[in-house]
């Protein structure tokens, strides 16, 4: 992923935007001559522990590839909008010679894989992910053995997703003039199409860059 100097997140923007992006794709290398595997799930991110966790059913071919290579990557990518041409024509320039792009943010999160199987470190780790997406409470936590999930905890593997190197990039005209980046957050908010919103969010936090 290319990432340019005015694309990059000049702060702790990347983790606290995970906290609440947590959909992913799981991408590990397939056999030799075959493409990547590739597999969409949510996860939880743990920023004091630098590492995401989530489970996958035990009949998913992605474990053989895991376990043969466990260096993967976690993408993730969202709040991405199209901009048409007009919108990004610089003052004093024809409208139709502006240049079409794509906002987006993405998180590409390279990881060291750990396969928990042992069913009192996956019910732990159960807990941690549904705590994270359903903190309101409301299941009966895991425990191995134990009614209602003791019986399903077979079924799965969990997925300890240890952080070893980050790439974020956050796109949304950081390098364009400020008359530009109004006249995008403007059209942006009278489209109102989906994801607008949070491309327009963007847009307005992430002043220029000199260069």
């Amino acid at each position: 992923m290319l990432i340019h100097p005015w694309d990059a997140p000049r702060d702790d923007t990347w983790q606290r935007w995970l906290a609440t992006h947590d959909f992913g794709q799981l991408a590990v290398n397939g056999p030799p001559g075959e493409p990547p595997y590739v597999q969409p799930l949510h996860f939880a991110y743990d920023a004091e522990r630098a590492e995401a966790v989530t489970h996958l059913a035990r009949p998913n071919p992605l474990w053989p590839a895991i376990e043969a290579a466990p260096d993967v990557l976690l993408s993730v990518v969202d709040d991405y909008a199209f901009v048409p041409g007009p919108w990004q024509a610089e003052p004093g320039t024809p409208p139709e010679h502006g240049v079409p792009t794509s906002l987006y943010a993405a998180v590409q999160l390279r990881c060291r894989a750990h396969v928990v199987d042992d069913p009192t470190e996956k019910a732990a780790l159960l807990n941690r992910q549904v705590g994270h997406f359903q903190p309101e409470g409301g299941s009966v936590s895991a425990a191995a053995g134990e009614a209602p999930y003791g019986r399903l905890l077979p079924g799965i593997r969990g997925l300890r997703l240890e952080v070893t190197e980050v790439r974020a990039k956050f796109k949304y005209a950081g390098k364009r003039s400020q008359a530009v980046r109004d006249r995008i957050a403007g059209g942006l908010a009278d489209r109102g199409q989906a994801r607008d919103a949070e491309a327009r969010t963007h847009v307005l936090r992430v002043g220029p860059t000199a260069g």
